[in-house]
């Protein structure tokens, strides 16, 4: 069975998201498929089929939620000793070291990344270079354009 890394804000969000879907979705779907019902005729019932392929999808995504919770590794950085080292779940600060252009990024669990939030994904070409590398190193990024260097400037456990 896959385990899944997760950090602890985003198996609380999973959590929430599922505590939504049971609590709210679920049982307002179940409504509105009763409302639909009693419309009449089933077979040509847009408003009721519309609402069972709704309840399939909330059905499919609480068994997911429900899955990679029930696989999920939780990892709370900020309970492991800051070596300056990269691990999963750290915050890196990095400085392109043409362009000395900074940027820093969390480390996360796939189902956690969102690059607007500068959250990447440890499966990311990105996160790939520097885990495990630490402050001062050099790593090389692999992108379309070309490789681009960066500088490891801070390693963060928040």
């Amino acid at each position: 069975m896959t385990k899944y890394p997760m950090t602890v804000q985003g198996a609380r969000a999973l959590e929430e998201e599922h505590l939504h879907l049971t609590k709210v979705v679920r049982p307002k779907l179940s409504h509105d498929i009763g409302v639909a019902r009693e419309l009449g005729d089933l077979k040509e019932n847009a408003e009721y089929h519309a609402a069972r392929e709704q309840q399939g999808m909330v059905e499919a995504r609480i068994r997911d939620i429900e899955g990679r919770l029930q696989n999920a590794v939780i990892i709370d950085v900020t309970t492991i000793e800051p070596t300056g080292k990269v691990i999963f779940g750290t915050t890196v600060e990095i400085a392109n070291t043409e362009t000395d252009e900074r940027v820093v990024y969390q480390i996360v669990g796939e189902d956690e990344a969102d690059i607007k939030a500068r959250k990447i994904s440890s499966g990311s070409p990105i996160a790939k270079a520097l885990i495990a590398k630490e402050e001062g190193d050099i790593v090389v990024v692999k992108t379309p354009s070309g490789t681009v260097e960066y500088e490891i400037i801070e390693v963060r456990h928040i």
